[in-house]
Order: C-alpha cells, then sequence, then structure tokens
C-alpha cells in the first residue's frame, strides 16, 4: 500500500491519501461504478413495478434480496471485472449492463428477463443520476459535518476572545480598534452563509433517453405515463426531476454546487491569509507539537504550514470548481462527451477543497491569542483615538474637526500625553472632554464584543 502511494500520480491518492479517508471510495471510479449498479438496479424494479409492462412482472421476494445483496456486496474486484469488460466495449456504462446480465444469467428468473436491464436507457441517463447521486452523498456526509465542526472552531474563538482587543489594520495600517472574537465571528458568519448555500442547491436528475424525448420509451409502451413514472423514479433516487434536457441533463446545478464551492474557498483563503498574518505580527502564538519540526535549520521556527497549506489546496480547489462552473453547462447541440474527463474530476476538486479544510481547522486549534502583544501595539498607536476625537467634535459644532485632526495625526505615531494634549485644549463640555480622556486604544471598541457574542442569538 505505501509503494502504491509513493508511485501514484495525484497526491490525493499518494501523500493525502490517509487524511482523506474513504472519499476516493465515495467519489472515485469504484464509487461511480456502484452508483452506476444502483441506478440500474433501481430502474429495472422501477419497470417491474409498472403495471403497463406484463412483460416484466415484479421479482419474487428472494430475487429481490439477492438483487439488494448484489449491490450490497459490490466490491473493488467486482469493479475490476466492469473495467475488464470496458477494454473491449471500450464503453463504460455497457461493460456494467454486460457484468450485470452475466450475473442474471446465474439466476433462472433473472435469466430470463435480464434483457430489461439498461431498457431504454441512454448512459448518460444513468451517468447524470450516478453523479448526482455521489455530489449530493458528498454534500451531506463529508462536506457540511466538515464546514459545521469549522464553523465551531470558529465559533469558539468567537466567544473566548469576544471582548479581547486588538488594533485594526485598514490598508495594512493602524485602525480603530476592533476585537479578536469579532474578526472570527466575521468569519463564522460568512462561513455559515456559504454553507446553507451550498446545502440549499437542488440536486435533479433526468432519465428521459437518447435526446430527452422518451422516444424509445413511447413507442415500445405507448399507453404507459412514462412522464409519471420517470418522474418517480428520480425522486425515488433522493433527487429533484428535471423533464426538460437534451439527451444531457444540462449539469446547471453542477456549475451552482461548484460555485457554491469557490465562494466558500474565497472566504477560507481570506481567513487563513488573515491569521497567518496575525501571526506574523505576533497576535497570535502556535502551540508547539513535540517531534515536529519548523524549519531544516532553523530549530526555534514554528511555522503556520496549516495556514499555507490550506492556502495551497484553495487555490487547487478554486481553479477546479471555477472550470466546472465553466465547461459542464456547455454541450454542443443534444450531446457531446466533453463532459466526461470533467466530471471524472469533481472528487479532486473535492479532496483538495477538504484538505483546506482540515487545514485551516487544524491551525485554528494550534493558535492562542499573544495578549501582551496585542496590548503593546494598542498602547503603540494612541493616533487610532483621532477618529473619536473628531467625531465628537462635529457633535459639538466645533470648527474643521476632521482637518484638525488631520494636521495631527497624519502619518504620525502619538502617545497618550500628546493626545491629551490636544483634548485638553478643546472647547468641549467638560463631561464630554473627560470621556475622550478616558478613552483609550483598548476601549476604543463600539459593539464588537457584544457583535462578536451575537453569533448565538
Amino acid at each position: 500500500m505505501q509503494e502504491a502511494r509513493l508511485l501514484a500520480l495525484s497526491p490525493l491518492d499518494g501523500r493525502y491519501a490517509e487524511e482523506l479517508g474513504g472519499l476516493s471510495e465515495l467519489l472515485g471510479e469504484f464509487g461511480l461504478i456502484r452508483e452506476r449498479l444502483a441506478v440500474e438496479l433501481a430502474w429495472f424494479l422501477a419497470l417491474a413495478e409498472e403495471p403497463g409492462i406484463p412483460e416484466l412482472p415484479p421479482p419474487p421476494e428472494e430475487e429481490r434480496a439477492w438483487l439488494r445483496d448484489l449491490l450490497a456486496g459490490f466490491s473493488p474486484a467486482q469493479a475490476a471485472e466492469v473495467k475488464a469488460l470496458e477494454r473491449r466495449t471500450r464503453h463504460d456504462v455497457k461493460a456494467l449492463e454486460y457484468w450485470i446480465k452475466a450475473r442474471f444469467a446465474e439466476r433462472p428468473w433473472l435469466a430470463s428477463h435480464r434483457e430489461w436491464v439498461h431498457f431504454a436507457l441512454t448512459s448518460e441517463d444513468v451517468n447524470n443520476l450516478a453523479w448526482a447521486r455521489l455530489l449530493l452523498r458528498a454534500r451531506a456526509e463529508v462536506l457540511l459535518p466538515t464546514l459545521d465542526r469549522l464553523e465551531e472552531g470558529l465559533r469558539a474563538h468567537a466567544e473566548a476572545h469576544a471582548g479581547l482587543a486588538m488594533l485594526a489594520r485598514t490598508h495594512g495600517q493602524p485602525a480603530s480598534p476592533t476585537t479578536v472574537g469579532k474578526e472570527f465571528a466575521v468569519f463564522a458568519a460568512r462561513l455559515r452563509r456559504q454553507r446553507d448555500g451550498l446545502a440549499a442547491i437542488e440536486v435533479l436528475g433526468k432519465c428521459n433517453g437518447a435526446t430527452g424525448n422518451f422516444n424509445a420509451h413511447r413507442i415500445a409502451y405507448p399507453d404507459v405515463d412514462w412522464l409519471r413514472l420517470t418522474r418517480a423514479f428520480v425522486q425515488s433516487l433522493g433527487l429533484s426531476h428535471n423533464p426538460l434536457t437534451t439527451q444531457i441533463e444540462p449539469h446547471d446545478w453542477i456549475a451552482e454546487y461548484a460555485h457554491a464551492l469557490c465562494r466558500l474557498a474565497t472566504v477560507l483563503l481570506d481567513l487563513a491569509r488573515d491569521v497567518w498574518g496575525y501571526i506574523a505580527l505576533g497576535y497570535f502564538r502556535q502551540r508547539a507539537v513535540a517531534g515536529e519540526v519548523g524549519s531544516s535549520t532553523m530549530p526555534h521556527k514554528i511555522n503556520p504550514i496549516d495556514f499555507e497549506n490550506a492556502e495551497g489546496h484553495l487555490g487547487i480547489a478554486r481553479a477546479l470548481c471555477a472550470h466546472f462552473a465553466d465547461k459542464l453547462p456547455i454541450s454542443r447541440w443534444q450531446r457531446d462527451l466533453s463532459d466526461s474527463t470533467v466530471l471524472r474530476n469533481l472528487g479532486v476538486a473535492i479532496g483538495h477543497f477538504l484538505l483546506a479544510c482540515r487545514g485551516v481547522e487544524r491551525g485554528l486549534s494550534r493558535i492562542e491569542p499573544e495578549r501582551e502583544r496585542l496590548a503593546e501595539d494598542l498602547e503603540r498607536h494612541w493616533e487610532v483615538l483621532a477618529e473619536a476625537i473628531q467625531t465628537v467634535m462635529r457633535r459639538h459644532g466645533l470648527p474643521e474637526p476632521y482637518e484638525r485632526l488631520k494636521a495631527l495625526t497624519r502619518g504620525m505615531t502619538l502617545d497618550r500625553e500628546a493626545l491629551h494634549g490636544f483634548i485638553s485644549e478643546l472647547e468641549l463640555p467638560e463631561e464630554e472632554k473627560r470621556r475622550l480622556l478616558d478613552l483609550a486604544p483598548a476601549t476604543y471598541l463600539g459593539y464588537a464584543a457584544e457583535l462578536a457574542r451575537s453569533l448565538g442569538a
């Protein structure tokens, strides 16, 4: 196994295979073949339940049980048998059809009805439903739970540090203070909104034949209500029915899914870069882990590698998802096959996205605010109170408040004494003057703490 991973072309199947767990089984070639098998068997049973098709009666219970066991026990070794057939057919879905028929031949009742396998289907009927079910499972079983854990980590930081003052840096320059918790709360809220957008995407499927018109269905059984039957069939697979397609399901919903992942990746990229920057400023310290090495030559270092690796994975995921969204909804006339190769890389994008999520989650679990450094930076920049002073001056009608503070502070680093000297000379009510003199960068926080805690409201 280790040698195979060392020889893997993709790092997802090599270096990162253990970290991704069972994702390759779900979204790799085996998972796709298994899901195609599920669709083919479900269609066979749906036809058998249709009263208007007397030539295919409902299977006896022992045959139904055998079909359930066939799907439940489908193994990589059996998938390899399908791939062996594909080398002859040069058609993956037809190879699966032949494999199913060969299995049916082992059972007298099924053998006598094996030509109902893949009846009136085109390969795109099978493929679009298989991919839809795979992406549905990936969302429910992998993506949403991962995003929920990541959001929990952000919320924990937001709550724990809701009132911990931090110098803000707009344009990279000292700015009106915020709190550590408030900044984490912003990312938690952004992540939740995009997570909910991914969860809300309607996953579509179609089963309407070679060019989407039920041509073969209707010529074989003109009295069967194929629109009703296929709608019920697609919905039985957990999907929403798309009745208006060409041969190909248009993949617009997959573009929406990919765009949702792009937006999520953008939020996480922004988070990773911000935290990386705060670590560089000394606002956060990283917990040392016994046995880890930060640099091959500088023993003191703890590098923010979780956030840096996440940034790399997010770049790959965003690039692939952008291509999916651009490419997949476009197909020449009623169908071309250029989507097939692209679809096979859905798991690659999701794999890189998951690695990024886990990197950010791991990085967040290892950081703690460096309180002394935060307080020191606030104390060095009393000029950030210029906003407060000029705003109070405006309220009381003092002339040119902005311009006067600009002359005093622009491009300057002021200490407490210099700013208090300016305030003391202002023609303000004593109560207002006292409020400004009592103010410090560490207390000029507006509603930052309340906003950080509002996530749970």
